[in-house]
Order: structure tokens, then C-alpha cells, then sequence
């Protein structure tokens, strides 16, 4: 039986059964329709506001079924999006109608402990190179949640609690394997297709597809000092202005990530403290554990902590700290500024807007980033943005669609409220499907001035 797909510019394409079965002869992976068992939760993302249907799925074993899949796209003008891991906010993986080409299944990591590098396929997931590199007492620059895919992340820019010391996860990045447009297999590297090599660090997926990833590494754990402090909500003002303080004197080795929400019912926190607001700092200390302990003590005696799991951790498990707080299924929206600090006038701004947090699950949060960025030059990469100090994400998520008017509205309310505070550029990767060409230049701003 034919099917029938999207095509680039819009229209319809019609495909034989003939071609098709031409086509997977040649494709070790499988191929799924709307009709097969495993269609629904292959479309599936992390984002279930993403409710995109690809007229057929072509899931990857390795680089030859991705040009295998380019090229059948490319012989019939097909519309195609790319998974890596299917964590994107705006659903970049999916595409209605059109081929989607599924690298999830791609998920070999081979580290070189002498040189400390590892090579990933596109498939991973940050807690598949974790894993792997931590065996070695190494570590790649990668994100928050151990779920998020390497690929959406590295070409979107990247950063984590080791960005401070070295940089976005794209400048760590010594080379990629890549099938270009044409369906052809190149090496992209500062010494080889080095304009490819460029855009792709920073520049989000449309140049062509990253099929393995060659990192930097870099000695880290197996254990380090982390955990998470939280206090009550009326603490909050007083907390965020120490948090400006304390985050302006820590070495880089110590990254602080604040967060204003409504208590979940993490078993770390008191009982009595679930459903209440409260204000949290996640803390990660990658150096000695005895210099991090004189590094957070500060932070540790101020106030009057509800919960206070700062410990000496695999790094492994801080990795997926925060994993609870973001599982696959829930309703996603975000709106996120770069900042060039933490003005003294923005806690009580935050404060405002956390104050009218209606899902339990919605929180905003302050990353830490200042550090390495600012050694590159702004032309070094399309992520550029290197007057940045900390992300401000506004991070909207709820269970029931219809409560998608208010939560949405209240995550723009809080950007709009916080505009002031900007740098002017944005993250790429916390972009949502309806931001325009202008949030997209925002977020290249350094790329497009040089």
C-alpha cells in the first residue's frame, strides 16, 4: 500500500510500496507508520504539548541508515526533523506528515582515557556518556538532566555545571561525523570542512546531521560535593541577594543554580514542606571535596535551611538531580533570558511571579554561567553570547491542556517583567515552537554582528 508524505514546500508525495520496500532492504533499522505498534511512542517527546504525527519513522542503527534515510528524503523532496533525544522544548523532532529520522537508537560511547576524549553517537542521552566517562574519572561539559540527548544540546550550544570552567558544550568539541544534505559522510573538524565545523557549534540542526560526537574530557569525580539547599518562601529575598553575593565570589569549579518553586514531594524535603512555596540552590562542586566544603560552608550557615543534602556524591547522581523535576509527559512552555548579572533589583522581581505559580510543577531558575565564556572571542561560534552570567529560565510545566492559557501566560507575564535585566540575547535551546525571527537573532546575536 502507498503512502503518502509531506514534502518540503508544503505539498503531498505519494510513495509506492515498491519504494518503500526497495528502501528497507537496504535499512538495518525499522521503519514505522501510523499503523505499526511502536508508532505512538516513537512520536512521542518529552513535550506532550508536541502532538506533531510523521507520515513515517525511520529509526537509525548507524551512520549508513541515516544516509540511507537522507537520501531516499532527498531522491523525493521530503519534509524530514531529526531525534536525537526527543528533549527539545519546541519538538524539533517531530514534524508533521514528513519523515522523521530517529537516531535514538544510536547509543555507543568509546572513551580514550590517555587522551581524555570520548566519542558518542547521536543517539545518547547525557546519563550514556556519564556513565561511560565516569569509569575514567572523567567528564564531558554536558547539560542538567540526564536525559536530555547530546546532539539537541551540543548544536544548540550546551551548558552544565562544568561551563563555568570550560566553556559551552560546543567549544569543547574537537569533531564531528556528519551526513550532509547530499547524503554524503564528512569529518567535521577545525582542520577539516571548518566552516561546517563552525556552524555547528552553536548553530542548531538545519546544516546537516551530527551522527557522532568527539569531545573533550576532563577530570571530574567519580565523586564531587553537591546536593541542594532549600528554605521557606518568606526567606526568599534575603536568600536570591545572598545567592548574588555568594555566586560572585565562587571559584569555577563551583556552580549554584537557584530555584523558586512550590515543593514537590521529593523525599529530601520535610514532609511538612510539600505543596509549599519555597527557594532552593542546587550546588555542584567539581574540585576537592575539602575545598568545596570550605567553598559552600557560607552558604550552608545562612539562614534557616527546611533541608540541606550537600554531600559528598557520584557525580552520576548529580547529574540527574534535578531528573524529577522534568519527566517525559507533562506540558512544557518556557521563556528564558541571558543576564550579565544578578541586578539587586531582580529578586524581588522573581519573587513577584513566583508568588503566582499556579501548577505545582512550574519553577523559575537561575543557571550560573559566568567563567570560561568570556576566554573565547564572540565570532569563536554561532552560540557566542559571551557576556552572559546566568540563564534566567522561566520554566512553565502542567499536567491538563486546559490549563495551558494560564501557565503560558504566566511564564510570558515573568519574561516580560524581566526583559529589563537581559543581556538582549537568548539560549536556542529553550526556544519555543511560536518564538519568531526575532528571538531566533537574539539568540546568534554575536554571530550575526561579526
Amino acid at each position: 500500500m502507498a503512502i503518502e508524505l509531506k514534502v518540503a514546500d508544503g505539498g503531498r508525495v505519494q510513495v509506492s510500496p515498491e519504494i518503500l520496500q526497495a528502501f528497507k532492504a537496504g535499512f538495518a533499522g525499522c521503519m514505522l507508520g501510523p499503523d505499526d505498534a511502536a508508532y505512538e511512542q516513537t512520536r512521542k517527546v518529552w513535550n506532550v504539548m508536541i502532538d506533531r504525527r510523521p507520515g513515517l519513522i525511520v529509526r537509525c542503527t548507524g551512520t549508513a541508515d541515516v544516509v540511507r534515510a537522507v537520501r531516499f528524503a532527498r531522491q523525493h523532496q521530503l519534509l524530514i526533523s531529526v531525534r536525537g533525544g526527543g528533549h527539545n522544548i519546541a519538538g524539533l523532532a517531530v514534524c508533521e506528515g514528513g519523515l522523521m529520522i530517529d537516531l535514538s537508537p544510536m547509543t555507543g560511547v568509546w572513551v580514550d582515557p590517555a587522551a581524555r576524549t570520548a566519542r558518542a553517537l547521536a543517539g545518547c542521552t547525557l546519563a550514556d556518556v556519564d556513565r561511560e566517562t565516569q569509569v575514567h574519572g572523567l567528564a564531558a561539559v554536558l547539560g542538567f538532566v540526564s536525559a536530555t540527548g547530546i546532539a539537541g544540546l551540543t548544536v544548540g550550544g550546551g551548558f552544565g555545571y562544568l561551563t563555568r570552567q570550560h566553556g559551552w558544550t560546543c567549544d569543547t568539541l574537537l569533531s564531528m561525523q556528519v551526513v550532509t544534505a547530499d547524503g554524503d559522510v564528512v569529518r567535521a573538524a577545525a582542520d577539516e570542512n571548518a566552516e561546517l565545523f563552525w556552524a555547528l557549534r552553536g548553530g542548531s540542526g538545519n546544516f546537516a546531521i551530527v551522527t557522532s560526537f568527539e569531545y573533550r574530557l576532563f577530570p571530574v569525580g567519580p565523586e564531587i560535593l553537591g546536593g541542594a539547599i532549600a528554605w521557606r518562601a518568606e526567606d526568599a529575598g534575603e536568600v536570591l541577594d545572598f545567592y548574588r553575593r555568594f555566586t560572585a565570589e565562587t571559584p569555577r569549579e563551583t556552580t549554584c543554580v537557584a530555584a523558586l518553586r512550590i515543593a514537590p514531594p521529593a523525599p529530601w524535603l520535610p514532609r511538612e514542606m510539600h505543596g509549599q512555596p519555597i527557594v532552593a540552590i542546587f550546588v555542584c562542586h567539581s574540585g576537592s571535596i575539602a575545598d568545596g566544603e570550605k567553598v559552600v560552608a557560607p552558604l550552608r550557615a545562612f539562614g534557616k535551611p527546611v533541608a540541606d543534602i550537600i554531600s559528598r556524591r557520584p557525580y552520576t547522581q548529580m547529574q540527574s538531580l534535578l531528573d524529577a523535576t522534568q519527566p517525559k509527559g507533562r506540558r512544557y512552555y518556557w521563556k528564558s533570558h541571558y543576564l550579565p548579572a544578578v541586578d539587586a533589583q531582580l529578586p524581588a522581581v522573581l519573587i513577584e511571579h513566583a508568588q503566582r505559580i499556579s501548577s505545582p510543577h512550574s519553577a523559575i531558575l537561575l543557571f550560573q554561567l559566568d567563567g570560561a565564556l568570556a576566554e573565547l572571542p564572540a565570532e569563536h561560534s554561532p552560540a557566542g553570547n559571551r557576556d552572559a552570567a546566568f540563564v534566567l529560565n522561566i520554566a512553565g510545566a502542567w499536567e491538563n491542556a486546559t490549563d495551558d492559557a494560564a501557565n503560558m501566560r504566566w511564564a510570558r507575564d515573568c519574561f516580560d517583567a524581566t526583559q529589563a535585566f537581559s543581556t538582549g540575547g537568548t539560549y536556542v535551546n529553550f526556544l519555543t515552537e511560536e518564538e519568531g525571527a526575532e528571538r531566533i537573532e537574539a539568540a546568534y546575536l554575536d554571530a550575526l554582528r561579526n
